[in-house]
């Protein structure tokens, strides 16, 4: 059966690729899965209907058929553990790209939308200045041990993995604050990951979608 996600119907990031469908559309060009794309406005996103799928109000969903799944995260994994091309076949391996899928959501993530929040909702206060250094301080440490674990390399542990998928997901919302110009070999990891095909499509795809709905 054909697989349903769901998206903003006019995404806050303006087609930017920065939504939380963004990694699921990309994960299925990678393992090429056609998909259709039902977009919501933010008023239906907390209607009933959408509700039964998603119990936040959220998006993205994920339908296949009778199943149903909500949280990227948890649609990352799904679609990873029933096509290949995401996980390497030697369990070690397959254990490290899923570590790092939870290192971008749960250790990368957080002080990076905590930061982009500040920006959006706190410029005006008369403390935002100081309370910025503050958060870019913790983004910076972070991409402190990040970058010295990246290295030279090309991926985060070996081949390109669903680990880095999410990763540079995460990275990316870092484009407009600079501070990911700070460290060249995250910039350029990012950069070889957004010349992927897969995301190209991906990014093509929402970018067209938010376009004919503006």
């Amino acid at each position: 059966m054909t697989i349903t996600i769901t998206a903003f119907e006019q995404s806050p990031d303006r087609g930017q690729g920065l939504a939380r469908d963004m990694p699921v559309r990309w994960a299925l060009e990678e393992v090429g899965q056609p998909y259709n794309v039902r977009r919501l406005s933010f008023a239906a996103m907390k209607e009933a209907e959408h509700l039964a799928l998603h119990p936040f109000g959220q998006i993205p969903t994920y339908e296949e058929g009778d199943f149903i799944l909500f949280e990227s995260g948890a649609i990352l994994l799904h679609i990873v553990y029933h096509h290949p091309g995401l996980l390497p076949r030697d369990a070690n391996a397959r254990g490290s790209a899923i570590a790092w899928i939870f290192a971008a959501l749960t250790t990368m993530e957080p002080p990076i939308v905590e930061r982009s929040m500040a920006v959006l909702l706190e410029s005006d206060k008369s403390w935002s200045v100081e309370r910025l250094a503050l958060l870019d301080q913790r983004v910076r440490n972070r991409l402190d041990q990040l970058s010295d674990r990246l290295g030279s390399a090309d991926w985060l542990d070996g081949a390109f993995s669903a680990g880095d998928l999410m990763m540079v997901s995460v990275l990316r919302r870092l484009r407009s604050s600079g501070l990911l110009t700070e460290y060249p070999n995250l910039a350029a990891y990012v950069a070889r990951a957004e010349a992927r095909p897969a995301f190209q499509r991906a990014f093509d795809d929402q970018l067209a979608l938010f376009k004919r709905g503006s």
